[in-house]
């Protein structure tokens, strides 16, 4: 594809992918187990969404920074609050986890003024714009849902692809989907990050963006083996770089437009934003480097003999009236 006089992918390449799998799947093990470990040692700072308690939107009169409101509220024993900026430099965004116990919001309009009275000061008092509370027990349903979401979406791409393909590449474009999902949380666990319902539906996101890649590549795996006599490895060599300009020119774009909405769409879709952009990243580095190697492993190595029968079959299928 030509842009202006420049090249951005160049046509016809025939990069030899295949040459260094015992590295690429080497280095997909260890960042796949190292994620796991990540997550389940670290965990996830969790927000409100999924934990429960106050968030307050406060405007002052003045510029205020963020590091002085939180030294303020840590004083007045409010500790673990998040403050943010929100909109202009005069708006807070303060949020304070509840209690585990505590089932309803009933109460944190008081919380709500403790935190304005500790934030605010005499040279520059606030006033509270908007509050939002919820309680432990619909964080825990939040929580839980978002679970059986992540589920049931793996499980329908197991099941789309084995009746598309075959069990083998069912297989393997889920494992490279958990992984790109993996790698992505693992990132937010290790950094810190806020994981909140707009994170998680990211994650969700990322894993339709890394299946749809996943499949392109595997698609034309799939008539290569049937039309071209050559070695498996070539065969998977051929297709990736047949569909590389496709996986690179469409993440890009994909990328390009995640960006705008990290830069321009607030703090609110940030965290949407950049797992969508770090799972573009990482989901194209996987369909081209992790989907197809994994093909040549142990009882998920794909031969011509797979996908005959089904060729043979479909064909039948078209020659009745």
């Amino acid at each position: 594809m030509k842009i202006f006089p420049l090249t951005l992918v160049p046509s016809g390449t025939r990069i030899d992918f295949m040459r260094l799998r015992h590295v690429w799947v080497a280095m997909f093990l260890l960042l796949f187990v190292g994620s796991f470990a990540v997550v389940g040692l670290k965990g996830f700072n969790f927000a409100l969404d999924f934990t429960g308690g106050t968030a307050v939107n406060v405007r002052f009169d003045k510029p205020v920074g963020v590091d002085d409101v939180r030294e303020r509220l840590e004083n007045a024993g409010i500790a673990n609050a998040q403050v943010q900026t929100f909109g202009s430099g005069n708006d807070l965004l303060i949020r304070v986890r509840g209690d585990e116990t505590q089932v309803s919001v009933d109460g944190n309009t008081q919380l709500a003024q403790d935190v304005l009275a500790a934030a605010s000061s005499e040279a520059n008092p606030g006033r509270i714009l908007s509050t939002e509370s919820i309680g432990a027990q619909v964080s825990g349903d939040l929580r839980k849902n978002a679970i059986y979401a992540a589920i049931f979406v793996l499980v329908g791409f197991l099941l789309y692809i084995s009746v598309r393909f075959e069990w083998k590449f069912a297989v393997v474009a889920s494992v490279t989907t958990l992984f790109d999902v993996m790698v992505v949380a693992a990132m937010f666990s290790l950094t810190g990050r806020e994981f909140d319902l707009t994170v998680m539906a990211g994650l969700l996101s990322v894993m339709g963006f890394s299946i749809n890649d996943t499949i392109v590549v595997f698609d034309r795996v799939r008539e290569n083996f049937r039309g071209v006599r050559a070695e498996p490895l070539e065969i998977f060599n051929r297709s990736i770089n047949q569909t590389l300009s496709r996986t690179i020119i469409t993440s890009l774009v994909f990328f390009l437009s995640v960006l705008a909405l990290f830069i321009y769409g607030g703090g609110s879709l940030e965290g949407l934003a950049l797992t969508q952009m770090m799972g573009a990243v990482i989901g194209t580095l996987s369909s081209i480097f992790i989907a197809c190697p994994l093909l040549t492993y142990g009882i998920l190595r794909v031969t011509k003999q797979d996908l005959l029968p089904k060729a043979k079959d479909e064909a039948a299928l078209s020659r009745r009236p």
